[in-house]
């Protein structure tokens, strides 16, 4: 290959190009970021660079000496793919010819209805977006977070921190309830009441009102909360709006098997856009997280440069982890997977325990709060079981 460009200039690009020269590729190598911004960290946005502890050179991905060759296209979108010119077309009209493709394209916020054009409503996607709602919780006032991620629970745990009036509104039944299971979600919802948020369960937002900024949050259930700064996080939309009708396939993000490759020769997708097949769950998934991100793009570039006929080890279970009210919050594997989940050590009473999470007797996920060296142990021998049985 001549020419590989990577679409897509965050941790997940970044990735890509690290494992392109790192696996030999010694071509051209183009990187293409739709924000103005080299790569940068993400996960601080919602915690350390809100509170104001770490600044925008701290974000940085890229070390002082690095130097990875690459040609570096920022402030552009990709537009769309042409696959018989071989082409990624720009939104200002120019095109890069590439032999090989890295799709790396992320995704956007989701917004809630009614707040176009509203100020003190905010999503927390781009270092744009944390500027902004940093400089809106410096006025304080009382903040509504909605959704019952992990950026909801992290920005109402910074609000909070920072001295603002925190409601925090969750649609299910407890935040993080996707992602840990409603069991060990209920388990953590005091973590918030510890700290004076109230937390709001079991319904959805119907809109927000105020005239030129927000003043209150509607709730489904009729009530209205009064916020002078709202923050949604309730999701995200995979970047792929830019390939339809090129010809990769699409099904909630790029469908991929299990090591990046797509419908296309030569063409592979990593991080927050990409829908890997994943064994372990006999389906597709987009696996949204930051080690993800950091390395899945390894296999798939392994994948590009060899025509697909690489022998690639399996990923390992997908890794999480979160921080709140200094609390820390970590995942290994697929709970959705599990037909139970026991309490292994510690108590959610005391904000500190290992929970593990099997399907017909053997692990498949691990939940670690307060509990870094257990979790560490119990993550290498989930990884190494399910790797084992050949499920990743």
């Amino acid at each position: 290959m001549n020419t590989v460009a990577v679409v897509g200039a965050s941790l997940a690009g970044l990735s890509a190009a690290r494992a392109l020269r790192a696996q030999g590729y010694d071509g051209r190598l183009v990187l293409i970021g739709d924000e103005p911004h080299r790569p940068y960290d993400r996960p601080p946005l919602s915690k350390e660079f809100l509170k104001g502890s770490m600044g925008e050179a701290d974000l940085s991905l890229e070390s002082d000496d690095e130097d990875l060759g690459v040609e570096w296209i920022l402030g552009t979108r990709a537009d769309g793919l042409d696959l018989g010119g071989r082409t990624v077309r720009l939104a200002d009209g120019r095109g890069v010819r590439a032999d090989g493709v890295v799709l790396a394209t992320g995704s956007s916020a989701r917004t809630l209805p009614g707040s176009e054009g509203l100020a003190g409503v905010h999503v927390l996607r781009t270092l744009e977006d944390a500027r902004a709602l940093r400089d809106d919780l410096a006025r304080g006032g009382r903040l509504v977070v909605v959704g019952g991620g992990f950026v909801g629970a992290e920005v109402a745990s910074t609000a909070r921190q920072l001295g603002l009036d925190v409601t925090y509104v969750v649609s299910g039944p407890a935040p993080l309830a996707g992602p840990l299971g409603p069991a060990m979600a209920a388990a953590l919802v005091g973590v918030h009441g510890d700290h004076g948020v109230r937390v709001l369960c079991g319904t959805g937002v119907r809109g927000v009102t105020g005239g030129e900024r927000v003043d209150a949050v509607l709730l489904e259930d009729g009530r209205s909360i009064p916020a002078d700064i709202v923050v949604a996080g309730i999701g995200a939309t995979p970047g792929t709006d830019w390939l339809v009708g090129s010809g990769v396939e699409l099904w909630n993000g790029v469908l991929c098997g299990a090591d990046g490759t797509t419908n296309v020769p030569e063409v592979v997708a990593v991080g927050d856009c990409a829908s890997w097949y994943e064994p372990a769950l006999g389906a597709h998934r987009r696996i949204e997280h930051w080690s993800g991100a950091n390395e899945r793009p390894a296999a798939a570039v392994a994948a590009l440069l060899s025509g697909g006929t690489a022998s690639i080890a399996p990923p390992r279970p997908p890794y999480f982890w979160s921080d709140q009210y200094g609390v820390r919050i970590q995942f290994a594997g697929h709970g959705a997977q599990a037909d139970s989940v026991t309490i292994e050590d510690g108590s959610p009473d005391d904000r500190s325990f290992l929970a593990v999470y099997r399907r017909a007797g053997a692990p498949v996920a691990v939940l670690g709060v307060n509990r870094a060296k257990q979790f560490t142990r119990w993550r290498r021998q989930l990884a190494t079981a399910v790797a084992g049985a050949g499920l990743v």
